[in-house]
């Protein structure tokens, strides 16, 4: 099974994405692990984070199979090749840089870049980006979402980034979105397992109201 092939599949358990800005290494296990058990299976390290690179590591090792890790804010092509060392398949940006997609789709590593307009969701596509990560949504209503939905193929899962609340979400899913990624509001640096567990555990209850579930 190919990582984009996994991510899909985790997609489709749990459409959020758990993105830990400021983890450090010595907690990042305990913070996988909360959101583990609140249901999500994506998790996100940005590189602006204290030693990014020991946590993908650590959450990699302490997590398997059960999660797909990654890291966040990839600016250049050379911390792909860390990112993967690290046990990471999930390559995250919040711009266009096809040099970065590049390298990520050729380490095997799903790529998703960042991206607001039409031409720049293609010029992603071009590049080989397996989904794109609309950022920042804040700006960017359902009803933008729909709009664009009509000329992005649906095949390509469309992540909604920024101001991502647990009323709001099925406004973005009815538009045409895939998924999305909670920053601040599933972790804030300093943050308890505990608290980040119940915070997540909103949105996955979330997802399930939304739906009717």
């Amino acid at each position: 099974m190919t990582a984009f092939d996994q991510f899909k599949s985790y997609l489709s358990h749990c459409p959020l994405i758990a993105i830990i800005r400021g983890v450090t290494p010595d907690e990042a296990e305990m913070i996988g692990e909360a959101l583990f058990s609140a249901g999500i299976r994506i998790i996100e390290v940005p590189l602006n984070s204290p030693e990014p690179i020991e946590s993908i590591r650590r959450l990699s090792r302490a997590l398997g199979e059960r999660a797909l890790i990654g890291a966040g804010t990839v600016l250049e092509p050379a911390q792909v090749a860390e990112v993967a060392g690290a046990g990471g398949r999930l390559i995250v940006a919040p711009n266009v840089h096809t040099p970065v997609i590049e390298a990520t789709v050729a380490a095997g590593l799903v790529s998703a870049p960042g991206y607001f307009t039409p031409s720049e969701a293609f010029d992603a596509l071009r590049a080989g980006a397996h989904c794109l990560k609309l950022f920042p949504a804040e700006a960017a209503s359902p009803a933008v979402v729909k709009a664009q939905r009509a000329v992005i193929p649906k095949t390509v899962p469309l992540l909604i980034v920024g101001g991502v609340r647990p009323a709001n979400m099925k406004a973005y899913l009815d538009a045409g979105a895939d998924g999305f990624g909670l920053g601040s509001g599933v972790y804030r640096p300093g943050q308890s397992a505990g608290e980040v567990g119940t915070q997540a555990r909103t949105y996955v209850d979330g997802l399930a109201e939304g739906s009717g579930a």
